[in-house]
Formats: C-alpha cells, structure tokens, sequence
C-alpha cells in the first residue's frame, strides 16, 4: 500500500489534510463568531444600568476602526451621559489618529468626552486626547512627543557586497522614491520634508483646536520633545492630575451626573485571539516600488 511504501509522504499528505480542514473550520468559526458579537454587542443593553462608557486606546495607533465603533455606540445609547478615554499609547500612524480625533470632536457636541492618560499618550496618542472635553493624567505621565517622523532604512551598500544589481522601470520621476537601493536625492528630500511639514502642521492645529490654545504658541511646545503629566499641566497641555477613577468623576461632574456613576466597556472580542492566529499563519511579506512600502509613517 502507499502509507506502507512511502510513509513520509503519507504522514505530510495525511497532516496537510489536517491543516487545511483545521484553517477551514477557523476561518467558519470567526466569520460566524463575528457576526454573532456584532448582533450581540448592538444589542446590548446598558441603559439600565451604567451611564458612564470607558473606551481603552492600548499600545501603538495601528488602526481606528475598533476605537470609533466603540465611540459611536456609547454616543448612542441615551443612558451613557459621558465617556471616558483611557489612554496608554506611545503613538501611531497619522490617518487612525486623525480618524479618533475627528470621532471624538463630534461626539463633544453631544455627550462629554474625558481622557484618562495611562504611563504614556505621547505623539498619536495625545493627539486623540487633545480632541478631549478635558485632559486628567499621572503627574509621572509620558506625554507630549507632539510631531512627526518619516525614516526607512538603507540597504545599498548591503546590497552592493551581495551583487544584487536593482532593476527599476517606474511611471513618474519620484515613484521609487525611499527606495532601499540608493541613495536619496535632494529634490526628494525636500519634498518628503515638506509632507513632513504640513502634516505636522496639521498635527499642532488640530491639537490647538482641541485644547484652546492658540497656534502659536502650541508651535512652540510642538517640537517633539515629552512632557511629564505634571509638566503638562502648567503648560496647560492637560487639565488635572489623576488616576482613571479620577477621571470618571471628573466626567461624571461635566456631565451632570446625579447619584452613583455606573461605568461600562464594550464588550470584548473573543475572536480576536482567532484573528491573531490566521493572521500570523499567512503572513507574508510584500515589497513594491511606492514610497508608502518603504516608510515607518508615524505621528510620534
């Protein structure tokens, strides 16, 4: 028989199989267990009970799509008079910390919206509390870094050692710009500094917007350097010091809350371990020839 004559063979035939049918049965589960906590999570019920919605921003700004879902749904829910922001994050990429940003800033039309600093909101992360009715932080919080950094590494004279020789056909004169291979030009540089420039132009507007502070002088603290809470708060770059207990009755009181502050978060997705899961077994790295390819593009 085969299993008898080639049982390597039959042994990697026979767990391929597995695999697959395993992935398969993943992929079945998440779509159907996503679908299930998205009709679940709409339809849960917390106007019985808390009036107070807390929304953690943890870890790097990678995505918005998470934090302004969760926004929304707190905006919505009549009982929930204020939400509460809490925020560790060292920072992220620019389009997800202007998306919370925007989020945050129409729902203060509506409902009062308080951020709570962890051990660090710096760069993308205070970026999305600036949006914030109010500001409470650690007086040990790491914040600030308000700027922006473009950077990619250099591997041409690695190259050069191996003898690779790049080969590029390209559309337009900068379509390979950042690219790896070679060395930057001038004309790149400076075009590259100038989307530096506005988008951390953009980035110290937005914030001065957000805090009430003019342009001016939020330039003048905008230069990349960090800030301890307490620092912060004489330069009016946060409201109070605090902890995340402080900042809810803090949001309780802007709110007009009366009696006993009830507190609710979303629900969490217990897919997301899935997720990771697929995410990690077809990981695949791609390279081509844009200039968003070769960049770290951080707000930081």
């Amino acid at each position: 028989m085969f299993s008898r004559r080639h049982p390597f063979l039959f042994f990697t035939l026979i767990m391929s199989t597995i695999s697959a049918l395993f992935m398969l049965f993943l992929v079945v589960l998440i779509a159907g267990s996503t679908t299930l906590m998205k009709s679940n999570f709409n339809a849960l019920d917390i106007s019985t009970d808390a009036n107070v919605g807390i929304i953690e921003m943890t870890g790097p700004i990678l995505s918005s799509k998470e934090t302004i879902e969760n926004i929304k749904i707190f905006r919505e829910r009549s009982s929930i008079k204020a939400i509460v922001i809490r925020i560790d994050s060292p920072g992220g990429g620019v389009g997800p910390s202007q998306e919370i940003y925007r989020e945050i800033m129409k729902t203060r039309k509506t409902k009062t919206v308080v951020a709570s600093m962890g051990s660090v909101a710096a760069s993308g992360g205070y970026y999305a509390a600036a949006s914030c009715d109010s500001i409470v932080a650690n007086p040990g919080t790491i914040t600030g870094s308000i700027g922006v950094i473009m950077e990619y590494a250099n591997f041409q004279e690695i190259v050069q050692k191996i003898g690779l020789i790049p080969v590029v056909i390209k559309s337009g004169e900068f379509k390979d710009m950042g690219s790896p291979m070679r060395d930057i030009k001038d004309n790149e540089r400076k075009l590259l500094q100038n989307v530096v420039n506005e988008i951390h132009m953009q980035f110290v507007r937005d914030a001065a917007q957000g805090r009430n502070i003019d342009i001016e002088t939020m330039s003048k603290l905008a230069d990349g350097r960090i800030y301890t809470g307490e620092s912060a708060l004489s330069l009016n770059l946060v409201d109070k010091l605090g902890n995340l207990d402080d900042a809810i009755e803090l949001a309780g009181e802007l709110a007009g809350i009366e009696g006993k502050i009830k507190i609710v978060y979303p629900e969490e997705d217990k897919t997301e371990f899935f997720r990771k899961i697929i995410t990690s077994l077809f990981k695949n790295a791609h390279i081509s020839g844009t200039v968003a390819d070769y960049f770290r593009y951080v707000i930081n």
